[in-house]
């Protein structure tokens, strides 16, 4: 029969954000596609590794990760949501947010099991589903508000269904999931017995009169949410792969053996980096976070509407979806590729984000760059005014 692939290879085929990246790289671009920060790390996130280096914190750590790291995390949490958690058996840290779930899908879903997601969806969050051999149900959101009812929900669930995702504030969207919204997927979970996971990596980036709710903090849903969050986008280091969950004990120790499976641990110096940071930053810092990207939201969106592409102003995360049906293309790829070819700016097409054909008059850009840079993709993209 001769040698080929497994049958799972498909799911992790290379994405079209990374792929965007590559055409970037290729002419020089503006990489407005991938949601990597280039805005500055904290220093005393710096200088936590560069001393934890110093100091010899260079071997494994506990699968679960550094103590130090998570009785901060375990504080943040706590001053931030109000909800409690037992740094020694209910948190893990893992390699990036996607690590943490892609161990807490393996450890509490069988295959075939269901998982309804939100669209438009983050490809990643799909990927990680389907290599654990569960299957995504797609519910789409509703735009320009992006919303559901409850309705909704009933009409995709089944005697299979096993979880639903909750990405608040949600990449691409920027949709900030409301107290009501929430409560009637907390309903819903309740009544069907479905874990929650939740994505909130973006928790600090919102925007207006918005407000970050994590769901944990619902009555009754602690038990069953698995809270997963990083520090990649808050302190700006996506390739240290800092990432963590909050869960019940009785579901912490198999998600954590998964992780010792597969990662071992995440870079100890590292994690130690982030302690520090964790512990010395205070609320300040989080809020002029929110204040700095909001003022780069608005500044970016006015400036997509001027070149003629609509933008769904985001009231969270720092990503922002445009309609294009006016460049030229009958699909998202083509238009994405005539805005990196005319301007040099490079974004997603959207259908990376959809299961279907939704999303083909829609591309997603980064606005988490330093001013600068911004600036000039924003002067490049009137070029197409």
């Amino acid at each position: 029969m001769g040698l080929t692939l497994s049958d799972r290879h498909a799911c992790v085929l290379q994405s079209e954000i990374r792929n965007m990246s590559i055409e970037c790289r290729r002419v020089g671009g503006i990489n407005l596609a991938q949601g990597v920060c280039d805005t500055p790390v904290p220093e005393s996130v710096l200088q936590g590794a560069v001393e934890a280096i110093g100091q010899g914190i260079n071997s494994y750590t506990h699968y679960a990760g550094l103590p130090q790291l998570r009785e901060a995390l375990a504080l943040k949490q706590k001053r931030f949501s109000s909800v409690t958690f037992d740094p020694d058996c209910e948190i893990i840290v893992s390699a990036g947010a996607t690590g943490a779930l892609y161990c807490a899908f393996q450890a509490l879903l069988n295959p075939g099991d269901e998982v309804i997601v939100f669209e438009p969806f983050y490809g990643y969050h799909i990927s990680t589903l389907q290599a654990a051999e569960a299957l995504p149900v797609y519910l789409p959101l509703n735009p320009p508000e992006w919303s559901f009812t409850a309705h909704d929900l009933e009409l995709v669930v089944s005697s299979r269904t096993r979880g639903i995702i909750v990405n608040t504030p949600a990449n691409p969207s920027g949709k900030v999931f409301s107290s009501d919204e929430l409560e009637i997927i907390a309903g819903f979970a309740e009544r069907y017995d479905l874990f929650v996971f939740t994505d909130e990596i973006y928790e600090h980036f919102v925007y207006g009169d918005n407000a970050h709710r994590t769901f944990a903090s619902l009555p009754g849903m602690r038990e069953r949410t698995i809270t997963v969050s990083g520090s990649s986008k808050t302190f700006s280091v996506t390739g240290w792969r800092i990432g963590y969950l909050f869960c019940d004990a009785r579901w912490a120790q198999a998600i954590g053996y998964f992780n010792d499976l597969v990662y071992v641990c995440a870079p100890a110096p590292l994690q130690a980096g982030v302690a520090r940071g964790v512990r010395e930053l205070g609320d300040d810092y989080y809020h002029n976070l929110s204040l700095a990207h909001q003022a780069k939201r608005d500044r970016f969106c006015e400036a997509l509407s001027h070149a003629g592409m609509h933008p769904y102003i985001p009231d969270g995360a720092y990503y922002v979806l445009a309609d294009v049906s006016r460049i030229p293309g009958s699909t998202g790829k083509e238009r994405a590729l005539h805005i990196l070819l005319k301007t040099g700016v490079a974004s997603v097409p959207g259908g990376a984000f959809y299961h279907d054909k939704k999303g083909e008059k829609m591309v997603r850009f980064c606005f988490a760059k330093e001013d600068a840079v911004l600036d000039e993709a924003i002067r490049r993209l009137q070029l197409l005014a």
